[in-house]
C-alpha cells in the first residue's frame, strides 16, 4: 500500500515538474501602471455607459511631429515602445515627457497635445470605452 501512494505521488508530481523543468522560463509579471487617475492627477470619474469595448492600437508618429489638439472621452492607458513624447494639457499648459518603456494614464474630456523629439516615436493603446464611441475627438478651435 505504502508504494502505491508513493507511485499515485509521484505521477501527480510528473506533470508539474516537467512544465517547471529547466527548460521552461519562469513567468514574470511586472506592473506598468496602475493608477486611478490620468498623468495630470485629475481623478478618473467613471467609464462610459454602454456596452464596453476594449480598443487597443499600436500608434507611431514621425519625428519633430506636433499632433492636434484632441480630447478622449474614455479612460486610455499607452506604453511607450520607443521614442520619447511630451504630451502638453491646453487648459494650462502643464507638460510630462515620457519615453521608452514608460506608461501614461492619458486625460479624459481635456483638450491635450502630444509631441515627439528626434526621433519616432511608437505607443501601444489601450482605450478602454464602449461601443460606437470615438477614440479621440478634434479639439482644434
Amino acid at each position: 500500500m505504502k508504494f502505491f501512494k508513493m507511485a499515485l505521488f509521484a505521477l501527480i508530481l510528473l506533470p508539474v515538474s516537467v512544465a517547471a523543468g529547466p527548460n521552461h522560463a519562469a513567468v514574470r509579471s511586472q506592473t506598468l501602471l496602475q493608477t486611478s487617475s490620468s498623468w495630470d492627477g485629475t481623478p478618473y470619474k467613471a467609464y462610459p455607459k454602454g456596452r464596453p469595448q476594449l480598443t487597443v492600437v499600436k500608434i507611431t508618429i514621425p519625428a519633430h511631429t506636433t499632433l492636434a489638439l484632441h480630447t478622449h472621452p474614455m479612460p486610455m492607458a499607452a506604453y511607450v515602445l520607443s521614442g520619447e513624447l511630451t504630451v502638453e494639457k491646453m487648459a494650462d499648459g502643464e507638460t510630462r515627457h515620457f519615453t521608452e518603456g514608460q506608461a501614461l494614464a492619458e486625460i479624459v474630456n481635456a483638450a491635450h497635445r502630444g509631441m515627439t523629439g528626434n526621433a519616432p516615436v511608437t505607443l501601444i493603446v489601450f482605450y478602454a470605452g464602449v461601443k460606437g464611441l470615438h477614440l479621440s475627438e478634434s479639439a482644434e478651435p
